[in-house]
């Protein structure tokens, strides 16, 4: 499928760039108010870099999701963004936007976690430093939230878009 500039635009633009800077300001922000008091985050631990990366993992592509999908619906509904005019896509894309936001969500949260958390903390537990001071920690925590919602944003957008194409053609 080929994709006209204005959906260029939102999928790579606005959900990836705007998406990263987004993430990487709001994650640092709660890594400080969760972590302030803290001289260092060690890497295991309840409150530590392990947990807090999986958790990243997982509750930004499911509230991404749930925020995103309702936007890019309430846009092609109210015709700011046009419907895909052929809305066909790969079969995992497809398969994503048969589900309800939430089911997507869910999906990407645990694909965030198998695909980017563990190998994170795997390197970090095998050739990693064992904890970060609170700088060194914020500045992991906002690199790593804005990496994947570059990555995971557009996905969702993407979904979105398809799920909100046939509804709009109706």
């Amino acid at each position: 499928m080929t994709l006209s500039a204005q959906h260029r635009r939102l999928l790579w633009l606005d959900q990836g760039v705007g998406s990263a800077v987004f993430n990487f300001l709001l994650n640092a922000a709660i890594a400080w108010l969760l972590f302030h008091s803290a001289e260092v985050v060690p890497l295991w631990g309840q409150t530590s870099i392990a947990g807090d990366t999986l958790a990243t993992a997982f509750i930004l592509p499911l509230l991404t999701s749930l925020i995103v999908s309702r936007m890019v619906a309430g846009q092609v509904a109210a015709g700011r963004i046009a419907p895909l005019a052929v809305p066909t896509a790969s079969r995992l894309l497809g398969a994503l936007a048969a589900r309800a936001a939430l089911g997507r969500g869910v999906l990407l949260g645990a694909a965030g976690m198998l695909a980017a958390a563990v190998p994170v903390i795997l390197w970090f537990a095998w050739a990693g430093p064992r904890s970060l001071d609170l700088a060194a920690f914020l500045w992991f925590k906002a690199g790593f939230a804005a990496a994947l919602a570059a990555v995971v944003t557009p996905v969702i957008g993407w979904t979105a878009l398809l799920r909100a194409s046939p509804r709009a053609a109706r």
